[in-house]
């Protein structure tokens, strides 16, 4: 019979992932909300700023943030009211939508990135030397659903993260 318990050294491992994401989560969220954004929020910022002036499509995005449609039309809705982006029907078929970060959206962003690296570098960076990133580069790679079997279980596993 199998024994359905974890090892001690998985369930330190499991339990160390699970508390660290969540210290870490609410900490940058507090960072961010002094500037009136969510991670959420800030992290859509981030993905219309690398895709350039010509934005990005809602559906992509949705995909990015691993939202269904509905929850980042609402998260969407948010960000154009505060004239952070905006929408425009698509050049490239005229069925979807793109979104465009707004002037703005940049200078809240560039005050939100200095804001977010700031807390990354005080809460996580700080704490690990270049051999512990690239062990943890390395195990995020490993645990990518694009590298074995998940990939069929989830319809946004080749969206992959963004670079936050």
């Amino acid at each position: 019979m199998l024994d359905d318990r974890l090892r001690d050294l998985e369930q330190e491992a499991w339990a160390g992932f699970l508390l660290t994401h969540e210290r870490l989560w609410r900490a940058l969220e507090a960072g961010l909300s002094r500037l009136g954004m969510s991670m959420a929020e800030y992290d859509v910022l981030v993905l219309l700023d690398l895709a350039g002036r010509d934005g990005m499509r809602m559906s992509d995005l949705a995909a990015r943030r691993l939202m269904s449609t509905g929850g980042f039309t609402r998260l969407a809705d948010r960000l154009e009211r505060r004239e952070l982006i905006e929408r425009r029907r698509s050049d490239v078929d005229g069925r979807g939508f793109d979104a465009i970060l707004t002037k703005g959206g940049r200078a809240l962003l560039r005050k939100a990135r200095r804001q977010h690296h700031q807390d990354l570098r005080e809460l996580f960076f700080s704490r690990l030397d270049d051999e512990h990133l690239r062990c943890l580069a390395r195990a995020w790679i490993r645990v990518d659903p694009k590298n074995d079997i998940w990939a069929h279980l989830s319809p946004v596993a080749d969206a992959g993260p963004s670079q936050l």
